[in-house]
């Protein structure tokens, strides 16, 4: 593996976690009312998602897929989770595009409408993308 490449797991984990720090600040800031800062907490969370996908393909196409070394229980779970994780992460695109445009659009009414789905779905895909990353890279590093 590339210099560089190594380092991009702990890279993508790190933005998932910062996406998902966003999306709940820019959740809880517009509970408050606080039309500002939850749009920057929301752009700034649609950035770092975007380029943790960036990262996540960089890393695929140099290293290929990291394959899970675990046995036993654990095995059916993380691929659940994983599985799981991938669908929704497919989903979650066009949901935030959509989400997001309306927004940018004025057209509130729609954007809070399928916010209420965009939101519980990208911060799933978030926190679970961390859980992989410490599965593969940490509980179950390759040998």
């Amino acid at each position: 593996m590339s210099t560089f490449v190594q380092y991009l797991p702990v890279l993508n984990a790190a933005l998932n976690a910062t996406s998902a720090v966003l999306l709940v600040m820019g959740y809880l800031h517009i509970r408050r009312k606080d039309v500002v800062a939850h749009k920057r907490c929301m752009l700034s969370g649609f950035a770092t998602s975007s380029l943790f996908l960036v990262s996540y393909l960089v890393l695929r196409y140099y290293a290929g897929m990291t394959r899970f070394t675990g046995q036993g229980w654990i095995r059916p779970m993380y691929f659940t989770l994983l599985t799981s994780h991938t669908f929704l992460a497919a989903g979650v695109v066009p949901l935030a595009l959509v989400t997001l445009s309306w927004a940018l659009r004025g057209r509130f009414d729609r954007h809070v409408r399928l916010a209420r789905w965009t939101l519980p779905i990208w911060l799933y895909v978030s926190v679970t993308g961390v859980l992989v990353y410490w599965i593969l890279y940490h509980l179950y590093p390759q040998r």
